[in-house]
């Protein structure tokens, strides 16, 4: 980057002027943690991400069955960056491995009456996501007990491919696969070992990870996975749950070690029927994980965290009985790890971080990385104030920004530049920010109020979507009208990243009951749905949403986009250009610029009802003679599989 040339300050104040990266920067959310993430700054609390890792090294290690299971409390105020941390710890172990990671983000858990419960449908889901070999982290061990005991192994993604194949000409060979990992555990539940195993099946997979979280099945699915089936209440789930967490960790602990978060225990959900309050039922419930998981010398550990404020451990979880806080925090011995505010340094290294990913994806070369801001001010700033990540992050978005020349007398002549100057952001800067997309969608209703297109007349536009833990901001916002005489709901969420983050979005929105819907809308580029791999999963979620619950996938069309993110980036620096909300809503009104956007219409027409293109996975699978699956063998499919 130093031996290029520097890029034409005009460029650069351009782009300063019409994308500020620092809004909204500081919300992190559960989405950051298993997605891309946020730039992160390595020295910012490496004291605690570094007990991290010395803990998981501990456990894997240790000889003594007894250290297999340890813990830390992570202490931190509102915004100083505790699930910053917790990503920061993720990307790591997906990067290099070592081990597996369950996040319980605890505003999720609405009934503490059913923790247990809970927590099981956590675990299942956390491990469906992406660990460090590609593919599921159910998968890397499902993969690992396929593997165990051969000289020549074969790759997770590997397995994956040729497991369908073979269990199709193989008739008997999850029998005998089970039936060979099995025969080393002889206290290892057998049906969750199995459907562990059926994690490789990429049709199979999302019916034995439904039943893994403690779900009924379908009996048909049942049957088809050779799993036991029956109708149970939660509260049978509830009493089911333990036996069931601790199963599958010692299992999964047999082959990787595992980290569990437990993220904001102190946010204030509710209590259970005794009057327990959060932080007292997940602090208990982990001791009770601490004290009953059964690890053998082989184990490779397990390691939970507990993040709360730092006054939730003075004052309510230090004072637990029976041993709790030793449990809660045994890595440490009963002192947990204090998160630390911004210095003036860590402040520049913020910064300069920040402002490295913005320029890089500008294609653009500042005279200096900290440009706009000097390193001079922004030490003062972080010295003077020490300031939590969040609040720092909120300084540099308010000040992000370069004095200009004067702007027009006409107020429509400076929203004509602004639109001009907003309108030249490259596409590619924000087609895959999902957020900055709603946030455009949500503006662009917001100035339809009362108004009628494509036969609904706009009511309402909320983004305070009920019940908000339940939707865990995976639905953007509902628009609310009347079609014909009929009210209408409709749920609009954009989804540009992870299948794994479109799949937890398409079970919210064919959910009508629960978010009081009349129809789900998918916004997400045609192009990314024809690309992605036609799972199971996604492909019946999809056909549920479009084929019978009438809803819709919409796609992101340049031409269509670009204005609503040109005006939602106006009316955020509105102050810079000397508009007024009102000027901004009357230009934008009386020159119909989003009445006539297209993308808008979509979303708001009947839907077509049919289902887009997808790539169905399979191209290029036989190339490799290797993976050619042949006839039955002696070993009842096994080589097939294995090689």
């Amino acid at each position: 980057m130093t031996n290029s040339p520097l890029s034409s300050m005009e460029s650069i104040n351009a782009a300063i002027n019409s994308h500020n990266p620092f809004t909204n920067a500081g919300i992190v959310k559960e989405q950051d943690v298993w997605g891309k993430g946020v730039p992160d700054v390595p020295t910012l609390n490496a004291h605690a991400s570094n007990q991290v890792f010395k803990a998981i090294q501990f456990v894997r290690n240790s000889k003594s069955s007894q250290d297999k299971v340890t813990s830390i409390a992570i202490t931190a105020q509102q915004g100083v960056g505790k699930t910053h941390l917790l990503s920061r710890i993720r990307h790591e172990l997906e990067k290099v491995g070592g081990a597996l990671f369950v996040y319980a983000g605890v505003n999720n858990y609405t009934d503490l009456n059913l923790v247990k419960y809970q927590f099981q449908q956590t675990l299942a889901d956390s491990l469906s996501k992406t660990g460090s070999q590609e593919v599921m982290q159910w998968q890397e061990v499902a993969a690992a007990m396929a593997n165990e005991g051969r000289e020549n192994t074969v790759s997770p993604a590997v397995l994956v491919k040729r497991f369908d194949i073979a269990c199709e000409k193989n008739k008997n060979l999850m029998n005998n696969l089970q039936k060979q990992v099995i025969k080393n555990k002889p206290n290892t539940d057998p049906y969750i070992l199995r459907a562990i195993l059926w994690t490789l099946s990429e049709t199979q997979a999302p019916y034995a990870i439904k039943w893994l979280s403690g779900e009924e099945l379908a009996q048909a699915n049942a049957d088809e996975l050779g799993l036991p089936n029956s109708s149970k209440t939660n509260q049978d789930r509830e009493a089911e749950a333990l036996k069931n967490i601790q199963q599958i960790l010692n299992l999964v602990g047999f082959y990787n070690s595992i980290v569990i978060c437990f993220d904001e225990i102190d946010v204030k959900n509710n209590s259970t029927d005794d009057g327990l309050p959060t932080e007292s039922v997940i602090a208990n419930f982990v001791k009770i994980l601490h004290d009953t998981l059964v690890n053998s010398d082989l184990s490779q550990g397990v390691v939970i965290l507990t993040v709360m404020l730092p006054e939730t451990w003075r004052d309510k979880v230090n004072s637990l009985p029976g041993g709790t806080p030793d449990r809660i925090s045994k890595f440490t011995q009963r002192k947990p790890l204090d998160l630390k505010y911004i210095s003036g340094d860590s402040m520049v290294e913020l910064v300069t971080i920040w402002l490295q990913d913005y320029y890089n994806a500008k294609d653009l070369i500042p005279p200096d990385p900290l440009y706009p801001f000097t390193e001079t001010e922004l030490k003062e700033y972080g010295k003077i104030n020490k300031p939590s990540v969040r609040e720092a992050l909120r300084w540099c978005a308010d000040n992000f920004k370069i004095e200009t020349e004067p702007l027009p007398d006409d107020p429509f002549t400076r929203f004509e530049l602004a639109f001009t100057r907003e309108g030249e952001v490259k596409f590619e800067e924000y087609i895959e920010d999902s957020s900055r997309i709603a946030e455009a969608l949500y503006f662009g209703f917001n100035t339809l109020k009362e108004k009628t297109l494509e036969e609904v007349m706009i009511v309402e536009i909320t983004n305070d979507v009920q019940p908000k833990r339940k939707n865990n901001n995976f639905i953007n916002f509902k628009i609310i009208g009347n079609e014909n005489g009929k009210q209408v709901k409709i749920g609009v969420a954009v989804v540009q990243d992870s299948q794994s983050t479109l799949n937890a979005c398409l079970k919210r929105l064919n959910d009508y009951h629960t978010f009081d819907l009349t129809r789900g809308c998918l916004v997400r580029s045609e192009s990314k749905i024809k690309q992605m791999k036609k799972t199971a999963a996604t492909f019946s979620l999809l056909e549920e949403l479009i084929k019978y619950k009438g809803g819709e996938n919409v796609d992101l069309i340049e031409d269509q986009i670009r204005p609503l993110i040109a005006i939602l980036a106006i009316y955020q620096k509105r102050q810079n250009y000397q508009l007024t909300e009102e000027q901004i809503f009357d230009i934008i009104s009386k020159n119909n610029i989003t009445f006539d956007n297209l993308l808008l219409r979509e979303i708001l027409s009947d839907p077509s009802g049919e289902m887009p293109e997808f790539d169905d996975g399979l191209g290029g699978l036989f190339d490799d003679k290797n993976d050619n699956i042949s006839e039955v063998d002696d070993e009842g499919g096994l080589n097939d599989l294995l090689g």
